[in-house]
């Protein structure tokens, strides 16, 4: 089964947004990046806040979600079967990796791994 470990958060505001997460949620900071989007953690789940300019997005609110699964081509193959279409690919090494799809009503949902989510462990 997959599993939830990334919520993209797009925010007019960044910072702010991103001390409300600390401040209010008890999330861990994990980084800063270079384009101002901050990855959170609770420790089994990231969020990236992510500025309103970063990406295609233009408007506030849950931009895309994430999940890790135990065996990405597997899931890859499963989600196309289900009607999604790739919709491209991040990799930034250590800190994530990811790759896109897009399924109905538009939805980006990712499969990949994130610095701070918990891995996917095998039942």
């Amino acid at each position: 089964m997959a599993k939830i470990r990334h919520i993209a958060y797009r925010a007019t505001d960044v910072d702010a947004m991103a001390k409300f997460f600390v401040d209010a949620m008890g999330m861990k900071l994990i980084q800063k990046r270079k384009n101002n989007a901050i990855d959170l953690s609770d420790g089994s789940v990231n969020i990236t806040v992510l500025p309103l300019a970063a990406g295609m997005g233009g408007k506030a609110g849950i931009d895309h979600i994430g999940f890790s699964v135990e065996n990405d081509q597997e899931q890859f193959a499963r989600m196309e079967a289900a009607g999604a279409t790739k919709a491209g690919a991040v990799n930034l090494g250590t800190a994530y990796y990811e790759d896109k799809f897009k399924g109905p009503e538009g939805i980006i949902v990712d499969v990949g791994h994130w610095q701070g989510a918990a891995p996917v462990n095998k039942e």
